[in-house]
């Protein structure tokens, strides 16, 4: 089936609208020309994105967006928290019908920081940190996770990250490691520091846990996070290629601009992201 840029702007357009409206995307979808194809990704949220938010406001949001996935950072799920508050929250988070897949970005600065993470998400009952240890670090990190079975995607952040600028920065340091620690690609900072974030996807699929998926509006270090569609990064190339690898991950939204109104950017983000994925 193809489709003319037209069926293009419609389903995206159809996409924002359910995100804006209390209307059902999936109702909203069929009204697309042809046959378009169903959603074959897990559309998520990286919680960092409301991080002026409440838990409470949160999962409202993300049930406004329809969205079924989500990594909550400390500030939507506290680190000091105790275990019983840890599963209190947690259990809203799952009787709102949104599945926690991890908790990150964590920062594992030394044994003991690693030792609360994993504490940390073994009490929230999470089965993916993710985090950014230190090189030095990484062995500790594999005998952690051989002990919890707990997976660590590693996030790059690009520009002025002295730690893993790049997802091949990460790959290099944990090839050799437990297949349990592998990468979350930021697929904005990888553009922010000139690499394509379709390549690198391909390059290290075998080792690619979770996806934080945005938009920059160049491929610099001055540039700035954008509504996903707006900027340079090739969004439907990015999608097919998760779909090429048969990713089986989340795919989750981080919105980073406008961060004390970051609903009407957010939904945007979602619905063009919806649109393209009844296309490719």
């Amino acid at each position: 089936m193809k489709y003319t840029r037209n069926d293009f702007l419609k389903a995206a357009g159809l996409g924002l609208a359910a995100s804006m409206t209390p209307v059902s995307f999936h109702k909203l979808a069929a009204q697309i020309p042809g046959n378009p194809k169903p959603e074959r990704l897990k559309l998520g949220l990286a919680s960092y994105t409301l991080h002026k938010f409440s838990l409470d406001e949160t999962i409202k949001i993300l049930q406004r967006l329809e969205l079924k996935e989500v990594s909550l950072k400390d500030m939507h799920l506290p680190f000091d928290a105790s275990p019983t508050q840890l599963q209190e929250m947690t259990a809203k988070v799952k009787q709102a019908g949104i599945n926690l897949y991890g908790v990150g970005v964590v920062y594992m600065k030394s044994e003991q920081e690693i030792d609360r993470a994993f504490t940390y998400a073994k009490n929230a009952g999470v089965k993916m940190i993710v985090g950014v240890p230190n090189h030095e670090l990484l062995p500790y990190t594999e005998k952690k996770v051989k002990e919890y079975d707990i997976r660590v995607a590693i996030h790059n952040h690009g520009p002025g990250d002295k730690v893993y600028p790049s997802p091949e920065s990460v790959y290099e340091k944990i090839r050799n490691l437990d297949k349990r620690i592998g990468l979350c690609i930021d697929i904005g900072h990888t553009q922010r520091i000139g690499l394509d974030p379709i390549k690198d996807t391909l390059r290290f699929a075998d080792r690619l846990y979770d996806i934080h998926i945005k938009d920059v509006t160049g491929s610099t270090e001055k540039d700035t996070p954008t509504e996903i569609g707006r900027g340079v990064i090739d969004i439907p190339g990015f999608l097919r290629a998760l779909l090429k690898i048969k990713y089986a991950g989340s795919v989750s939204i981080e919105y980073e601009k406008n961060a004390d109104d970051p609903v009407p950017g957010l939904a945007e983000s979602v619905g063009y992201t919806r649109g393209v994925l009844r296309l490719v």
